[in-house]
């Protein structure tokens, strides 16, 4: 599993407070998706289960390391939603509280790794509560989750919880550059502001939809100089709708933030025409826009066999009316 700079300190802490004595039985991983968390639980995972210790480290070489290494510990429990599922059932966690009742089959520590908690399904949110207010001797519990305010308090309150931070856009942009040296600044810090600041997360906008948000905006660029915002219902009515609907509002708030001389706050650093052609309309107005599409993007993604296109077709002619009013 790759490891990732800015997790070092993340690490070295948790691992210090587990070295003092100070380590909790449960921790609680809050981090952005694309922010390598995965990762950081591995790793303190290896090292919670490595019988040689090296400081920091774990030995790579003890039995325990190796069965690590191989992924076929039996000790170590990983807990993740089955393929072509979306939730983690009582069942699963019942399976594995099972096996903590016994004794290690290794004789030293056992794991149990979340990958995310969000996808526990209340009963089994509630079949794990006793085992982490009473676990057994040496166990630990690694729980991943984005969204924590989600989770039963009840779970909350008997974790430790620790936020992943995303590291500063200098070193961030850097570590962009370094994997995709042909990249501008411009367009690694454009692909941050779009992944709330994680690196996978930009990292894989630049390499995997780059060229297709290139192509939208274009597109937007066009059908406004044209007036035509109409023109511009092939590239919102695609499968990714919601992504392409993210675009398009950041865009709008960007509009906004130049209207008040905050370029340098404007997410998308790559796009100043475009956000300039935005900007034409006054504010009142860009604001009526973008409530307008706050509200078709939470229709879409809560209401079912809603028809999207014709939702979409209707506030895109509705925001062409309004172009055409003002002038």
């Amino acid at each position: 599993m790759n490891w990732y700079p800015w997790l070092n300190q993340a690490y070295r802490q948790l691992i210090s407070m587990y070295q003092e004595g100070r380590g909790h039985h449960a921790l609680l991983l809050h981090a952005t998706e694309g922010m390598g968390a995965d990762a950081l639980s591995y790793g303190l995972s290896r090292w919670l289960m490595c019988q040689n210790k090296q400081g920091l480290k774990s030995c790579n070489e003890c039995h325990s390391c190796r069965l690590m290494l191989a992924e076929t510990h039996p000790d170590w429990h990983l807990l993740q939603n089955e393929k072509g599922k979306t939730s983690i059932g009582v069942e699963a966690v019942r399976k594995v509280t099972e096996k903590l009742e016994q004794h290690a089959q290794q004789s030293g520590a056992r794991v149990v790794w979340i990958k995310e908690v969000e996808a526990l399904t209340e009963a089994a949110a509630n079949a794990l509560l006793k085992t982490l207010e009473e676990p057994p001797k040496n166990t630990y519990f690694l729980l991943n989750c984005q969204q924590p305010e989600v989770l039963l308090a009840t779970l909350r309150s008997r974790c430790f919880y620790y936020h992943l931070a995303s590291p500063d856009h200098q070193h961030a942009t850097h570590w962009i550059q370094q994997q995709l040296p042909n990249v501008s600044y411009a367009n690694s810090v454009t692909a941050l502001n779009l992944s709330q600041n994680a690196p996978i997360a930009a990292l894989s906008l630049l390499k995997d939809e780059w060229q297709e948000r290139e192509t939208f905006c274009q597109a937007l660029y066009s059908s406004l100089q044209q007036h035509d915002l109409f023109g511009f219902l092939p590239q919102l009515n695609q499968d990714n709708v919601d992504r392409r609907l993210y675009w398009l509002l950041s865009l709008l708030l960007d509009a906004l933030k130049y209207q008040t001389n905050a370029q340098a706050y404007c997410i998308n650093q790559d796009q100043q025409p475009l956000i300039m052609a935005l900007s034409q309309s006054p504010s009142n107005i860009v604001l009526a826009i973008i409530d307008g599409w706050k509200q078709c993007r939470y229709q879409l993604m809560t209401i079912p066999a809603l028809n999207k296109e014709l939702l979409l077709a209707e506030q895109l002619l509705d925001w062409e009316n309004q172009l055409v009013t003002q002038h």
